[in-house]
């Protein structure tokens, strides 16, 4: 066999394609196979029992297509629908232009910013449940901070926040905003300082305005980083339950209810498990996607902000 024949079998050699235990395990052999195999069990386990399994019965309970009869049949369900529809658009997207723009507030060097932005995190850092009850009292109709302030300096009783369908569902959205603006605020910081300080220098050269840096520079570069973060924030917000239930505890009379605390309220109030997991998975039509777009802006987004 002469060198090129040997050559170009060698080359075969390499290019064949590798099983899928090469792929899997790397190649390991003997020992090296067993302890990988021990190690990689737990999480197995773990991830099926805590993972596969609950998902795999909450699909089983709400498989049942009666279920959706008598959901849509509800005129509770068809409230909740709209409300969640209101909460995500609104709250979503209230919040990542808020944030947006202190992240350029935050992104200015001053001294006293980062006293600032440690006041303003807060929120974030403060578990949900004493934040959005803080809320609740401090809205209340008769007793709460606001209507106290606001009867003390200008002598009038302020309305009735959390007994009106509207104001109600305005809190909620307002406590949502409120409790999670900063995460996303420092998310979109970071994204703001690893734009290349090369690119403002230039422009600067060439003569742009603050505007022109920032619809020539900073949008571009971000752009991809906002999308990403309002389709997760949009996936956190269906599943959301603790403002609407903290809040204003979905009243008056279940008109500001979502779907979460729907189905919650299904679930363990009314004693109907199979009609609450029923309620929260008919959220899925508009999970799903989200979460397939999702995927895919994270795609290119790896070389970029």
């Amino acid at each position: 066999m002469s060198v090129t024949q040997q050559a170009l079998a060698l080359g075969r050699g390499l290019a064949a394609p590798r099983t899928w235990r090469h792929a899997w395990f790397g190649g390991l052999h003997g020992a090296d196979y067993i302890w990988a195999i021990a190690f990689a069990l737990p999480y197995i386990a773990v991830f099926l029992f805590f993972v596969v399994y609950p998902i795999a019965f909450g699909l089983w309970m709400g498989s049942d297509p009666a279920l959706y009869r008598e959901l849509f049949a509800d005129p509770r369900y068809l409230t909740a629908v709209l409300n969640t529809v209101l909460y995500v658009v609104i709250g979503v997207n209230l919040k990542m232009f808020l944030a947006f723009l202190l992240s350029g507030f935050f992104f200015r060097k001053s001294w006293w910013i980062k006293g600032l932005m440690v006041i303003f995190i807060l929120p974030w850092a403060t578990p949900a449940l004493p934040a959005y009850m803080s809320i609740h009292w401090f809205l209340n109709g008769q007793w709460g901070m606001l209507n106290n302030i606001l009867y003390e300096l200008f002598g009038f009783d302020g309305p009735t926040y959390l007994n009106e369908h509207w104001t109600g569902l305005a809190s909620n959205i307002g406590a949502y905003i409120w409790k999670t603006l900063p995460f996303w605020t420092v998310i979109l910081l970071a994204g703001r300082m690893a734009v290349p300080q090369e690119l403002y220098e230039a422009a600067a050269v060439d003569g742009a305005s603050r505007m022109h840096k920032f619809a020539h520079v900073t949008l571009p570069l971000m752009a991809n980083l906002y999308l990403v973060c309002v389709l997760l924030d949009m996936v956190f917000a269906l599943g959301d339950f603790n403002s609407t239930y903290f809040v204003s505890g979905g009243g008056p009379a279940m008109s500001t209810e979502v779907l979460a605390t729907l189905g919650i309220r299904y679930a363990f109030t009314v004693a109907l498990p199979r009609l609450g997991v029923a309620c929260v998975m008919s959220a899925l039509p508009v999970l799903i996607p989200l979460v397939i777009i999702l995927m895919r802006r994270l795609r290119p987004a790896e070389g970029q902000l």
